[in-house]
């Protein structure tokens, strides 16, 4: 049986899950961008400061560091530090052939832990409540990685 068909009721659930995580990473970029522009700062390098059609009026302080900004560059970061290893593992996890269930409760697990963070971090939580989501997605990538090399292994 070819396990890379949406036949494949494991893959089509990697599929959406990566599909989400895919767009969640890449409007992330985009919300960084819509801060720079709402805000007129947090400018990243110093080139950014030429005048241009988006920056008709440079100033220095537009490099200078804007919460509002750099908290959208932190979730970013914080997302490509995590969700290219779901989408590496998510699809050894399909080759392993595991349970419906099992492959749904933690993909569809992994992508609501992601979201959650991204709500706790845009809102302002404590560390705590951002660590909490975000231990839940480490260790349900933790969690397929062992569970792959123990089918493959034993």
């Amino acid at each position: 049986m070819n396990l890379f068909t949406l036949e494949n009721v494991v893959f089509e659930t990697y599929v959406i899950a990566a599909a989400l995580m895919v767009v969640k990473v890449m409007a992330q970029g985009w919300m960084t961008v819509y801060r720079m522009l709402k805000s007129d700062s947090g400018l990243a390098s110093p080139e950014d400061l030429q005048k241009g059609l988006i920056n008709k009026n440079p100033n220095p302080t537009q490099l200078e560091v804007n919460d509002y900004v750099d908290r959208s560059r932190r979730m970013h970061r914080n997302d490509l530090e995590n969700i290219p290893a779901f989408l590496a593992v998510g699809l050894l996890f399909v080759v392993v052939d595991p349970a419906v269930w099992v492959a749904q409760v933690l993909m569809f697990g992994f992508v609501l832990a992601r979201l959650a963070h991204f709500l706790a971090y845009t809102t302002k939580q404590t560390h705590e409540v951002r660590a909490t989501f975000y231990t839940i997605g480490s260790m349900i990538v933790i969690y397929m990685a062992i569970h792959v090399l123990w089918v493959v292994v034993m």
